[in-house]
């Protein structure tokens, strides 16, 4: 479990906690909320999203819960100071901060509380997940499964079948896989399934080498090389730091035409990472020779975006979470910070 502030209390009494967005996790009505309901008195308000900041205000004000549980859904500073006095703890329920006002933890919430309200996450529990969502990615490419399927089913064209093959295809084996974020948790689970494929892990470090006690340390197919030359040197790009001002657009048409002719790009991160403007103008001139994204700087990307009719760019709606363990494994995670918030430790 991981708290961005610290605000533990004993209690007799089940606090009450509202998922502001639970159908965002239970779309399928296929997980169990049963340990969420026995710690807590749970209200699930069944949506996949709350964009309108006001009404987050009005159904905390509404219902007054002591434990508010979000999911990837956008809280800002001004509506995090309209919380109620009742809030002691904010739950994000995935990986990241960047939905929430970390800056802001501090301040009063309304009636001049002078209480902080603490907030965790659960920054692991889709790694493995996540980093086969990377792997399926660079299958499907390896493959040409994506302009396979695209011909045959969208344009009932069989010469594939009738006709000389129609796409480059690969062997994984033998291949440079370049991690952007390589050395962290989701990084490292790549490599896990990466390097028995056959492949060599390269990736960039701001210190030259992998942190101390690393599994892949000394790793004869695993190097640290300049940031550049990850762009430079891989068959396939993988994205896999997290989203804060220093990585916001930290990829873009410079990174991209350091890239092969014959080079993937893979986005499981987050969609800001990548400067998207610059990688449709890329895409568009067929700099490399595809790029598979997951998560896009808009999900889903405005209905007039260029990512959507792009021959070369395939797009899955942030799905490298949503698998039924995966997602259950949230829930239970997410029900042990909530235990440990309730028991004292």
């Amino acid at each position: 479990m991981a708290f961005a502030s610290s605000r533990i209390i004993q209690r007799s009494s089940r606090p009450s906690a509202i998922f502001l967005n639970s159908a965002r996790l239970n779309y399928d009505k296929q997980l169990d909320y049963s340990r969420l309901s026995s710690l807590t008195n749970l209200i699930c308000n069944e949506v996949d999203t709350i964009t309108d900041q006001d009404e987050i205000v009005s159904l905390l004000q509404k219902h007054q819960p002591e434990i508010v549980i979000t999911k990837e859904m956008e809280i800002t500073p001004s509506t995090l100071s309209q919380f109620p006095s009742s809030v002691k703890l904010l739950c994000e329920a995935g990986t990241g901060y960047n939905n929430i006002p970390i800056s802001h933890l501090n301040t009063t919430n309304d009636n001049d509380s002078h209480q902080p309200i603490s907030v965790c996450n659960i920054p692991s529990y889709s790694n493995q997940s996540v980093a086969h969502m990377v792997i399926t990615y660079i299958m499907n490419f390896a493959g040409a499964i994506f302009p396979q399927a695209r011909m045959l089913y969208r344009h009932n064209d069989r010469r594939n079948f009738n006709e000389s093959f129609q796409h480059p295809i690969y062997e994984i084996g033998g291949k440079t896989l370049g991690l952007i974020g390589g050395s962290g948790t989701i990084g490292t689970a790549v490599a896990d399934v990466a390097l028995p494929l056959g492949m060599t892990i390269i990736l960039s470090s701001r210190s030259g080498s992998l942190p101390p006690g690393h599994k892949y340390a000394n790793h004869p197919k695993v190097k640290v090389v300049p940031f550049d030359d990850v762009f430079r040197q891989s068959d396939y790009v993988s994205i896999n730091c997290p989203l804060n001002d220093e990585t916001r657009h930290s990829v873009g048409g410079r990174e991209i035409r350091l890239m092969k002719p014959t080079a993937f790009l893979i986005n499981t991160a987050r969609g800001a990472i990548i400067n998207e403007m610059e990688l449709i103008g890329c895409m568009k001139e067929k700099v490399i020779a595809g790029a598979g994204l997951d998560t896009q700087e808009v999900e889903p990307p405005v209905e007039n975006s260029e990512l959507w009719g792009l021959d070369n760019v395939f797009l899955t709606p942030h799905i490298g979470w949503r698998r039924l363990e995966t997602r259950q494994r949230l829930v239970d995670r997410t029900a042990d910070n909530i235990e440990a918030y309730v028991g004292g430790g």
